[in-house]
């Protein structure tokens, strides 16, 4: 079984992309109790729930349909971008999956956009006119992220200020925000980080 599919099947998942616009969701709990998630449901079981419900249950398994097919899709650009920018793989994999689970087209509330969701800004700091066109968008996502990690020498703290900014992480004391989405957040990447570590 590829490496991609087994993560995949293996992540215990809080799937919650971190962008606001998203299909409708359908879930599906099993005689083993085992809770699946779907955006096409097979049978009459599955029930449709709310994005709010959505972002607080836990995901036991995972519908394998686009997540699936698109980080194997974009899993070499992943490792290249990974590479040369000396980051993680596997972070910036977790990364990906909470930001947009890895939908090149996702757009959130904000604004942000892509795969890494970047901000304009972001874009404009690296050198990107295109933040819908995936391999800019991850070369200058990654190339964020290795830059926050030098900077606060902290896994934590970078995550935090990819989704706060820098900024706010410096202002309150180079700790990760007191904002509910940017706790969540770190929680969220770091909970799929290791999960994808241990996959191996």
């Amino acid at each position: 079984m590829p490496s991609y599919i087994r993560h995949t099947l293996l992540l215990c998942l809080y799937f919650i992309p971190a962008w606001n616009v998203i299909a409708e969701i359908y879930v599906y709990t099993d005689t083993d109790g085992h809770v699946h998630l779907t955006d096409r449901p097979p049978h009459d079981g599955f029930r449709k729930i709310t994005s709010r419900e959505w972002m607080h249950k836990p995901m036991q398994s995972l519908d394998t349909g686009n997540f699936i097919r698109n980080r194997k899709k974009y899993s070499g650009l992943v490792d290249r971008a990974a590479r040369r920018y000396r980051v993680d793989e596997f972070l910036l994999d977790a990364l990906i999956t909470a930001e947009s689970a890895y939908d090149p087209t996702a757009v959130s509330r904000a604004g942000a956009v892509g795969l890494m969701q970047l901000m304009p800004g972001t874009a404009e700091r690296y050198g990107i006119s295109d933040r819908y066109n995936p391999e800019a968008n991850v070369y200058a996502g990654t190339r964020y992220l290795r830059d926050l990690l030098l900077q606060f020498d902290n896994t934590e703290l970078a995550l935090a200020a990819y989704n706060a900014g820098e900024n706010n992480v410096i202002r309150y004391g180079h700790k990760i925000p007191p904002f509910k989405e940017t706790q969540k957040y770190v929680k969220k990447v770091m909970y799929y980080w290791n999960q994808y570590r241990s996959a191996l």
